[in-house]
């Protein structure tokens, strides 16, 4: 029988294919007494055989996907497999105790688990403990004989299927077979429906049960233009959603048209419509749909896909690709934005009650100076090959962000000493995501080079809302009034001194905020690059002196959302 779920739609498309479960399986079992003791023994060297197998083939994926250096983390993996002190213990547990396997492979692993974790000054050692939890998992999953879910090794054509997703889950999604993905929580602009934009995949995302409804091998069909999702379709509703893909398609082909052409309002002005990216690999889909400049750079993937940090020529080397695949155009670096939910394994931070409003990004930067020393020398060096724009993140006032500056400054006068060449031409500027900054954008504007409004934790923070919960999920008002008096007095400062204002956050490719935008004089949008092509086809139709005046009456006459939302309806029929 055909189930219908409701959720969010995060990236648009229509995808049909078979779920894939991304989820953890149940691994709980009984420690119980063996009366066959060498039998249990074979059943570890059994599962241990398999783990073996899949580590190789993964480790291999992974060479093949993300380069040698990023595959040797499963080396680690496959040593403590074959470590003979190690599997030694366990078979002794299991012969002298009677237990089985399960309970023996526990107790031996949580008692190296727990030694490794111990050792506080040897970072390595306490590596390790993290490298026998992985591998303790998956020897237990074959003597359980439970799927454990990798997305990396994908091979067929399937709508991956999860309560959530990580942006290291996300990072390994094979566009070839992962046709979309729907999950539980998350909201239009969780990292999980950016990252699946990013992808040019369909994603739906807040449906509040879908692991609940779906087991894996169903049949689904996600609609990520309406934000529905049918479990176990019928013919006919295949046959409906092929027609309606195919009339996507068709859309999509009309969009490409414009590829090559400049972004010019029906008034002929010339506006900047750019992409956000997350690694070098994303430079082809904004190439593909016509992107003017990178707007935003995330680095934090650099990090979040290495086992350690990334060393300075490590992150030169990125930075250059992405600055020479340009050919000459600009590209707005982000220096790391760690924290929130972005974790990286190899960084202890704290446990917070609010991560979100804790010790994250140019907090994390400014606290551990060698590490921001390190990217901003890297960031320096690729400057040479292209137009270069940092952007500091999460700056709250303007005494964080001259400290950044002059971290930045004290790196260039090291290099020139050194004679590395480093560009005079480097803009340096800020997120404008935190309401304090943007009240205060004034001040701001005297010392910066220009701003980018990240609307994702703008709203959050202004609004008090979670964008992650999708209970409160109501309250990402993006078109809300006060949210649009920020981003106008954001753009006025800027431009009373000279400078320019762009937007890196999902509102810039809204089709509903993209005309506000144009009236309030935003200079540059950047967004997901499958976005481009529909606003620069949207913004060929606008004139902006109209919209200029639905700006001024959104802000001034409008009390809520849905009034301005009606309102932009009125003006762009």
């Amino acid at each position: 029988m055909v189930e219908m779920l409701k959720g969010i739609a995060a990236s648009d498309g229509i995808a049909i294919a078979k779920a894939y479960m991304l989820i953890e399986p149940d691994m709980s079992f009984n420690k119980v007494t063996v009366e066959d003791s060498e039998g249990e023994v074979n059943r570890l060297a059994d599962a241990l055989s398999k783990a073996t197998t899949e580590l190789q083939a993964i480790r291999e994926k992974a060479a093949e996907s993300l380069g040698e250096e990023e595959a040797q983390v499963f080396d680690a993996h496959l040593m403590v497999l074959a470590d003979p002190e190690l599997v030694g213990s366990i078979e002794s547990n299991v012969r002298d105790n009677k237990v089985n396997a399960e309970a023996a492979l526990k107790e031996v692993t949580d008692m190296f688990i727990s030694m490794f974790e111990g050792m506080e000054d040897n970072p390595y050692m306490q590596e390790r403990a993290a490298d026998i939890k992985d591998v303790t998992k998956r020897v237990m999953s074959h003597l359980l004989n439970v799927k454990l879910p990798n997305p990396s090794m994908i091979n067929e054509e399937v709508i991956v299927v999860a309560h959530d997703l990580t942006p290291s889950d996300t990072a390994q999604l094979n566009r070839k077979y992962v046709k979309a993905f729907v999950t539980d929580i998350g909201g239009r602009t969780s990292h999980s429906a950016i990252m699946a934009r990013s992808l040019e995949i369909p994603a739906i995302v807040g449906t509040k049960s879908i692991t609940d409804t779906v087991v894996d091998g169903d049949m689904i069909i996600i609609d990520g233009l309406e934000g529905d999702v049918l479990v176990h379709p019928e013919s006919s509703d295949v046959e409906k959603y092929n027609t309606k893909a195919q009339a996507f398609a068709d859309q999509k082909a009309e969009w490409e048209k414009l590829k090559n052409e400049a972004t010019v309002t029906a008034d002929g002005k010339h506006i900047e419509l750019a992409a956000n990216i997350g690694t070098p690999k994303d430079l082809e889909g904004v190439k593909n749909n016509g992107g003017e400049a990178v707007g935003l750079y995330r680095t934090e993937f650099l990090y979040m896909d290495s086992p350690d940090f990334p060393t300075e020529d490590a992150q030169f080397e990125a930075y250059k690709a992405v600055l020479e695949g340009m050919n000459g155009k600009p590209v707005v670096v982000r220096t790391m934005d760690i924290g929130g939910d972005k974790e990286l394994p190899y960084l202890t931070l704290p446990h917070e009650m609010n991560p979100f409003l804790g010790y994250r990004a140019i907090r994390i930067c400014l606290a551990e100076p060698d590490m921001f020393r390190t990217q901003l020398r890297a960031l320096l060096r690729a400057s040479v090959f292209g137009p270069l724009r940092i952007m500091f993140p999460m700056i709250a006032t303007l005494a964080e962000f001259r400290a950044a500056k002059a971290l930045l400054l004290e790196e260039k006068a090291k290099l020139v000493s050194e004679g590395v060449a480093v560009s005079d031409e480097i803009q340096v500027g800020i997120m404008i995501e935190i309401p304090a900054a943007a009240v205060i954008a004034d001040k701001f504007a005297k010392e910066v080079d220009f701003f980018s409004i990240g609307t994702n934790d703008l709203i959050q923070y202004t609004m008090a809302s979670d964008r992650m919960n999708e209970r409160v999920s109501y309250l990402y008002q993006p078109y809300n009034p006060s949210i649009l008096r920020l981003i106008k007095n954001v753009i006025d400062a800027s431009h009373a001194e000279g400078k320019w204002t762009g937007m890196c956050g999902e509102m810039a490719g809204d089709q509903t905020a993209v005309p506000l935008l144009m009236g309030l004089g935003l200079d540059e949008f950047s967004m997901s690059a499958s976005s481009i092509l529909k606003t620069r086809s949207l913004m060929k139709r606008l004139d902006t002196a109209k919209m200029t005046e639905l700006a001024e009456k959104a802000i001034n006459d409008c009390d809520t959302a849905d009034e301005v939302v009606a309102l932009v309806e009125s003006y762009t029929k």
